[in-house]
């Protein structure tokens, strides 16, 4: 091995050109760059993950008309009383349970100061005809609603712009629905938990955090900068010029 080194060296020389080096750089400070967000990233949803792990062993916590910093109240169990909403209540689309297709049936619920939050109520089969639409109001005169605090997706998938003409939403978007109900909407929604009469489910998962997926992808960044140091040294190796005497 040691003889088969020595012969290589003695044939070859390193000898890197500009513009290979250049690239490598360009292509290390990318690779690094990438590599750094998705590990900051990840270490984001770790802390999202231990807020949850946390905030679910906590009692609920009574909720005014506002909550003072929502990042810090999410995931919290809250108990929160008012009138619901009936005539602006929507319907979530392509909400799936038990591998049947449903709705997510959403109640703004007025509180004490005036203003509304938003309450997912819990999942609703689907009709045999999308016509057919669950019919599930929500209980009159003042209620008292348990559910746990979060924050809809910042970023869906949508086949078209969500409009006011019908109680069917592609995405809850709070922004959306306040514009379109006029109604003074907190920046939260709250999952109701427990029992009711109203027949809906309310089983709500863990959320997955993708906090692997991040690695992963940190890992394949840092991968294709080290690939590329890898192959630029061994394509630097170059025939030794014979020298003139």
């Amino acid at each position: 091995m040691f003889h088969a080194i020595a012969s290589f060296l003695t044939r070859r020389e390193f000898r890197p050109t500009l513009w290979p080096t250049l690239g490598l750089i360009v292509l290390v400070a990318a690779t690094v760059s990438l590599g750094n967000w998705q590990r900051y990233r990840a270490e984001e949803k770790e802390a999202l993950r231990a807020q949850y792990d946390v905030a679910a062993r906590e009692p609920p916590v009574q909720l005014a008309a506002t909550a003072p910093d929502v990042a810090s109240w999410r995931f919290h169990l809250a108990r929160v009383s008012g009138e619901f909403d009936a005539r602006a209540q929507v319907l979530i689309d392509n909400k799936v349970y038990a591998g049947q297709p449903g709705y997510h049936i959403v109640t703004p619920l007025k509180l004490a100061g005036g203003s509304y939050v938003l309450v997912d109520r819990g999942w609703a089969r689907a009709g045999l005809r999308r016509s057919e639409l669950p019919q599930v109001p929500p209980p009159a005169g003042t209620v008292t609603v348990e559910g746990r605090i979060n924050l809809p997706p910042a970023h869906y998938f949508e086949l078209g712009t969500d409009t006011a003409a019908g109680p069917v939403w592609q995405n809850l978007d709070i922004a959306r629905i306040a514009a379109s109900s006029g109604l003074p909407l907190v920046p939260y929604i709250i999952e109701q938990t427990g029992e009711a009469p109203d027949g809906l489910v309310r089983n709500w998962p863990a959320p997955d955090f993708g906090i692997e997926q991040h690695r992963s992808y940190m890992v394949q960044w840092y991968s294709f900068g080290l690939l590329g140091c890898v192959l630029w040294v061994g394509l630097n190796w170059r025939v030794r010029e014979p020298r003139d005497d």
